[in-house]
């Protein structure tokens, strides 16, 4: 009597189908649950590339300058923070590239205060035979505005963290000094 129901108005017999609607979904459910798990960690790898700004070389004084952090993945984007202002000054350096700090975690997993020991060093090296000196052109910011992140749950704490650009207090008219290199070309208000 398997597959035969007699419960209908009327004591009408009639044949169950075959298939259940449950079925194409549990069958489906291990085929999405890994397409979904790769998207993910497309998204996640995403965030580890790092894209230098095209347009940071040809700065000059008096131009919108943006530092921005976050921001990546394919699919699901994390949040994006920024530090908004205008070039007040600019000079080129030599300085030596040493030895980057030893962290002893990856990248992704570096805190704030991890940031801001390491953000001083820049330009390093992993190597003793890499060390040499270089150009570094460095960029004296007037902060305009800014969007930190004020929690980790709001996202990773990064350079940009609790009212801060790594271990200084942003305020309007203040000036930061950064590398080019971290600086992109914005809009102007």
């Amino acid at each position: 009597m398997s597959g035969w129901h007699a419960g209908w108005p009327g004591g009408r017999r009639t044949r169950w189908p075959r298939f259940s609607l449950r079925r194409p979904i549990l069958g489906f459910g291990p085929v999405l649950w890994i397409l979904g798990a790769a998207l993910l960690a497309l998204s996640a790898s995403a965030d580890a590339l790092e894209v230098a700004p095209s347009t940071s070389a040809d700065l000059q004084v008096g131009d919108c300058a943006m530092f921005r952090e976050g921001g990546g993945g394919l699919i699901f984007k994390t949040p994006t923070y920024w530090l908004k202002g205008s070039v007040a000054r600019i000079s080129n350096e030599r300085k030596l590239a040493g030895r980057c700090p030893a962290i002893g975690k990856p990248p992704s997993a570096y805190t704030h205060d991890d940031w801001v020991r390491i953000a001083p060093s820049l330009p390093c090296v992993d190597n003793d035979v890499d060390i040499r000196e270089v150009a570094v052109r460095r960029i004296g910011v007037t902060v305009e505005d800014w969007e930190t992140p004020w929690s980790i749950l709001h996202g990773t704490a990064g350079w940009l963290f609790r009212g801060q650009f790594l271990d200084n207090p942003l305020s309007k008219g203040k000036l930061l000094d950064m590398d080019a290199a971290w600086l992109e070309r914005c809009e102007s208000r």
